[in-house]
């Protein structure tokens, strides 16, 4: 069964509104592949946007820092959060300059963020790994009491949110097709590199980092 987010008047999109998707399962789909965000808020009357990692368990997004962030400390009095992701898939090259363009899939999330309790860190913290590396948990060290003291995380509900997608080919003026132009789409793709030890690692590269993909 699908179901959507509701649509607000901060989330609904204006311009190319036939790509804005509000599904649940669309939105989650692009916070999980995605491993940075960009956080904006408003800090002593001016405006501030700060990338920074973010994972997704259930309708939460959560991010992290240290206890001094001023943006984690801003956030957590209740200062509206703006959080974008965006997943670029391809260059457009159309005939003309003006109708260039990016596949993409972006979200934007409006809203309050509240301070994760003491009892809940760990495992949110343990999800952020496999956020990152699925399967990495297993094989590290956990954070000790003094790591998990300075360490600040957020939980923002993914109850204001919407998705925006651009996928296919140029779009160009129809008296421009006849052109005798190369057009179409250059695919891009996150793609790992060989893995490289550390100084002093005597353990096999694991598995999950040998087929890492996101």
């Amino acid at each position: 069964m699908t179901t959507t987010i509701p649509v607000t008047d901060r989330t609904r999109v204006r311009r190319l509104a036939e790509r804005g998707r509000y599904e649940t399962g669309t939105i989650h789909a692009i916070l999980d592949e995605a491993l940075i965000c960009h956080v904006g808020f408003i800090v002593d009357d001016k405006p501030v946007v700060i990338p920074t990692i973010h994972w997704r368990e259930g309708n939460t997004l959560y991010f992290h820092g240290s206890a001094a962030s001023r943006m984690l400390r801003s956030l957590k009095n209740g200062v509206d959060a703006c959080v974008t992701v965006t997943l670029l898939d391809g260059l457009v090259l159309a005939r003309s300059a003006f109708h260039h363009s990016m596949n993409y899939r972006s979200v934007v999330v409006f809203g309050k963020a509240r301070e994760v309790s003491e009892h809940e860190k760990i495992a949110v913290l343990e999800s952020l790994v496999e956020h990152v590396v699925r399967g990495r948990s297993k094989d590290i060290r956990p954070p000790n009491f003094k790591e998990l003291r300075q360490t600040l995380v957020l939980a923002l509900p993914l109850d204001e949110a919407s998705a925006k997608i651009r996928t296919g080919g140029p779009v160009d003026d129809e008296e421009d097709y006849a052109l005798p132009i190369w057009a179409g789409v250059l695919p891009l793709t996150l793609t790992p590199g060989e893995p490289t030890a550390d100084a002093g690692v005597s353990a096999e590269v694991p598995e999950y980092v040998k087929q890492y993909k996101r």
